[in-house]
């Protein structure tokens, strides 16, 4: 009898911490602090937060993963900053293509997001058009014909610098960090010639939100894949970045599921600061066999056109 599938189910917290004070002993003094979004759901399951504070609010953009179509729509998690007492959720953008990764940030008096939407073939940026943050717009490709993921923007020492990888056979996308930079937002974007700038299964693949550290180097957190996809999180440095030269250096610190969570102890592959919070998403394996049932039922809609 075949062996039953493997099934990812991640979960999304709030860390009462700033993500430049985030190590592995600080997240684990931390552990009865945090905050967890509700359940997704059967078969569903929430991943990739993003986080902004507005007014008493904080809103937390994540992916919104259904088994039963194997694709992900964006919502909204809005929850009372006082206390963190959830409020509800909005769906916020729903495409005919796969959406995770819904980086949100505010420049320039607007709020701007990058989802990855690799399967459109392009790393694109979206405008919210109401201050209810629910209706975004396509603003137009940063970089065109790529599927790029889990691009992770910042601005810094006055160029825009882009972090992300690329979908492609053998995993490519969980061992390779690629990098652009734009002298302004909307660009024109320059992809590294150097690019991949770094190549390791345990440390490439961008996972949050770009930071300045306490000792004022850019750093990214990216996924540590080594045991398995998403299994932990690590933290680069760029001590070194200008568009002439870029020079890495690999914490050695991983940050883990089981830090954090007695059930979702399979990984951690988020850290996305959001002032004085920061957000992660761990992950449990489901082997049953429900999800071979699943497969068949969507696959028989198919033939049938439902």
């Amino acid at each position: 009898m075949l062996r039953p599938p493997r099934t990812d189910f991640w979960q999304v917290g709030i860390v009462p911490l700033a993500l430049a004070d985030v190590t592995p002993d600080t997240l684990a003094a931390a552990r009865d602090r945090i905050t967890w979004l509700p359940d997704a759901g059967r078969w569903r399951y929430l991943a990739d937060p993003f986080g902004l504070v507005r007014g008493e609010t904080l809103h937390v953009f994540v992916e919104a993963y259904d088994y039963r179509v194997k694709r992900a729509t964006l919502e909204r998690h809005a929850l009372r900053l006082a206390d963190l007492q959830w409020q509800g959720c909005t769906t916020v953008m729903r495409q005919p293509f796969h959406l995770s990764y819904p980086q949100v940030f505010e420049y320039g008096g607007q709020t701007w997001m990058v989802p990855e939407t690799y399967q459109a073939g392009e790393i694109a940026l979206y405008r919210a058009t109401d201050d209810s943050l629910d209706h975004w717009q396509r603003e137009g490709a940063l970089i065109g014909g790529v599927p790029g993921a889990d691009a992770s923007l910042i601005e810094h020492q006055g160029r825009w610098w882009m972090f992300y990888t690329l979908v492609g056979p053998g995993a490519r996308d969980q061992r390779e960090l690629h990098m652009a930079h734009a002298p302004a937002l909307t660009g024109p974007w320059t992809p590294l010639p150097s690019n991949p700038v770094r190549v390791n299964r345990n440390g490439a693949r961008p996972a949050g939100r770009p930071f300045i550290g306490h000792d004022g180097v850019l750093t990214l957190p990216v996924q540590d894949s080594a045991t398995g996809y998403g299994g932990a999180t690590r933290l680069l440095r760029f001590p070194v970045l200008s568009p002439a030269q870029v020079s890495i250096e690999a914490g050695t610190e991983r940050l883990t599921g089981d830090l954090v969570s007695s059930t979702h102890t399979a990984g951690l592959h988020t850290l996305s600061g959001c002032g004085p919070f920061t957000l992660i998403d761990v992950k449990r394996i489901d082997r049953s066999r429900g999800r071979q049932w699943l497969d068949l039922k969507r696959r028989l809609r198919r033939l049938v056109g439902i």
